[in-house]
């Protein structure tokens, strides 16, 4: 990827930070070439900070780290995007972002794998989806199975309220097991884009 810092009397290029999940937009920042390569290479974005005058990684100080899952340059090639799964908050404010928006996706889908992590992470309470956590990772690929054979046959019939509800219980359930591998649902969008390229 070329980024042509030339461009700027200081060298520094414009780098949005988007959720690679959400699609939010989380902040901003400049890179020069050196604070690009390093995010390239540890996949943890690093700015140059005009304040500080030297390479700063996001989350160095708080743990609240943007990893990155992918980098792009834009048609002129003098602004990043980089797409990136937050640690945490982004702002240092304590906002999920620079401009005091919930960092949440649009969707059903998108809200329900936030409910699954948020369940995950708190990890007690009375929810059917906490106590599946708490059953470890056995367990959770277990409920697949089954979830997947209960639809298998189901689809065999011809009653498409049951098939659905099975179809249901087998997508959540694989959200579960994506969570508890500390996976998303996009990461694996994200493999599905790659093979349909080739």
């Amino acid at each position: 990827m070329e980024i042509d810092f030339e461009k700027f009397p200081d060298g520094l290029a414009p780098a949005i930070i988007q959720d690679s999940v959400t699609g939010r937009v989380l902040m901003l920042g400049y890179m020069n070439r050196e604070a690009l390569d390093r995010t390239m290479s540890e996949k943890r974005v690093t700015f140059y900070s005009r304040s500080k005058k030297r390479l700063w990684t996001k989350g160095e100080e708080s743990g609240n780290f943007l990893n990155a899952t992918d980098i792009l340059a834009d048609c002129d090639k003098d602004a990043i995007l980089i797409k990136a799964v937050p640690a945490g908050p982004v702002c240092h404010t304590g906002a999920d972002t620079c401009w005091n928006e919930k960092n949440e996706a649009a969707g059903f889908l998108a809200h329900l794998e936030n409910v699954i992590r948020q369940r995950k992470k708190e990890g007690t309470g009375n929810s059917y989806t906490a106590s599946l956590f708490a059953s470890g990772i056995n367990k959770i690929a277990q409920k697949v199975g089954e979830e997947a054979t209960e639809l298998i046959i189901e689809a065999k019939d011809n009653n498409k309220d049951l098939f659905l509800n099975e179809a249901a219980d087998l997508l959540f359930h694989y959200l579960v097991l994506l969570a508890a591998k500390d996976s998303e649902l996009n990461q694996v969008v994200g493999v599905l884009e790659k093979r349909h390229k080739k």
